[in-house]
């Protein structure tokens, strides 16, 4: 597929389905593309659709299934709309760095990462009456194959990536801020106690594909 160069070419690539529950289209809204007048389209639709599903099928859709509708933050980012929030303070990491997640199609050889930012309702409502944001950490860890996650304080909103080898690492900027989980690393608190605290979650529901 080529990058979309009309109105109709974008609206062709949104309705290519990523998963069960997710379209292109629910991740490629932005913020800082729609104030600034930045086009969020990728450069490689075919390696942004490729890396898309494989997020939303192993990560998004699961999560769909067991919590109900998720709230998506900030999914795909252009590299030019992401640089231009790196170049301009607007919470966006270096295109080149590692870590950066957003960046579905990244140039150059980088291993094959996407990611979104997301916030779970279900659990932003508990979070709001202060349940600990590291019930839902662990969540997490325990039933998907994750490869990074960083918390947030508001909504207790998270970033979430895939890769096809994860890296397996969670932190936090919510108290007690820093890394959780390094990678490789085994967790601090045993599968019996990790289970005790997520005990009232919903049941897993993942797809049988």
């Amino acid at each position: 597929m080529r990058p979309p160069r009309s109105m109709r070419g974008l609206e062709n690539l949104g309705r290519v389905r990523l998963s069960k529950h997710f379209y292109m289209r629910d991740f490629l809204y932005s913020e800082i593309g729609s104030l600034h007048g930045i086009a969020n389209v990728p450069t490689d639709p075919d390696l942004a659709i490729a890396n898309g599903r494989a997020l939303c099928r192993d990560l998004l859709d699961p999560l769909t299934e067991t919590f109900g509708r998720l709230a998506i933050r900030s999914g795909y980012r252009s590299p030019a709309l992401n640089r231009f929030g790196n170049e301009n303070g607007l919470n966006c990491a270096r295109n080149d760095n590692p870590m950066e997640c957003h960046i579905w199609d990244r140039a150059g050889g980088a291993q094959a990462i996407a990611g979104t930012s997301l916030a779970i309702p279900w659990f932003a409502d508990r979070y709001a009456q202060g349940r600990d944001w590291r019930d839902l950490a662990w969540w997490l860890h325990d039933h998907l194959p994750y490869s990074a996650i960083w918390f947030f304080p508001k909504l207790c909103a998270f970033n979430l990536d895939w890769r096809p080898t994860p890296l397996r690492t969670i932190s936090s900027y919510i108290a007690p801020k820093g890394m959780l989980l390094r990678a490789g690393a085994e967790p601090d608190e045993e599968p019996k106690q990790r289970r005790t605290r997520y005990a009232d979650f919903p049941a897993f529901r993942g797809l049988v594909l």
